[in-house]
């Protein structure tokens, strides 16, 4: 399990953008980034800076991702056929803890890679704890007995801050992964360009 080293806001203020649309999000307080430097102008940023914010933005939205990880979805995204900016999407949409999260099983990305790596989501009746397993078209995600009255739980399941996308369907506490989704499936509170992303491992 990858620690995580910094404040998960931060992220929000050096990119000037709630990028997980939280109500809880100092950005929307101040809309500078942090440290003493945060509020000089920003200069224009090169093709390689907006390249290099677009690669951040979209690893930073999916939690302790490392690069490492997220270099190998890339490569995974781009011998497959198809668009890679989409099928990385695609590969990022099926890891557990974002499905997880996607289901409203807890309130946040980070919240759902501990919830996995506690042993407390079964998939097709088998418990697994990693977070970055990927699953399949069809797969049914199921919150453990144990679990279900946990204040994690319920406080994710009554929040109105985000909604079940279509290609997740919910029943209770139990998810099945209809089919992987395209980017404007994607309910991303802010714009994503992985296009970007691509052109920034392409180089």
């Amino acid at each position: 399990m990858s620690k995580r080293i910094q404040a998960k806001y931060k992220i929000d203020r050096r990119m000037g953008e709630n990028i997980w649309g939280r109500a809880k999000s100092p950005v929307n307080a101040r809309q500078y980034g942090p440290g003493e430097h945060g509020q000089r102008r920003r200069g224009k940023l090169s093709d390689f800076g907006v390249q290099l914010r677009a690669k951040q933005k979209l690893k930073g939205y999916y939690g302790n991702i490392t690069e490492k990880q997220f270099r190998r979805y890339y490569e995974e995204a781009d011998r497959r056929r198809g668009d890679t900016g989409a099928n990385l999407i695609g590969l990022l949409e099926r890891r557990l803890d974002a499905v997880v999260y996607r289901a409203k099983f807890v309130p946040t990305v980070f919240a759902a890679r501990q919830f996995v790596n506690h042993g407390h989501v079964l998939v097709n009746g088998r418990r697994v704890n990693i977070p970055s397993y990927l699953v399949r078209e069809g797969d049914v995600i199921e919150v453990r007995e144990k679990a279900r009255q946990m204040p994690l739980v319920l406080e994710a399941q009554q929040s109105p801050e985000r909604d079940i996308p279509e290609y997740i369907t919910v029943d209770g506490f139990k998810a099945t992964f209809v089919r992987v989704p395209t980017l404007d499936e994607v309910p991303y509170p802010v714009q994503m360009e992985p296009n970007l992303v691509v052109e920034f491992y392409s180089r």
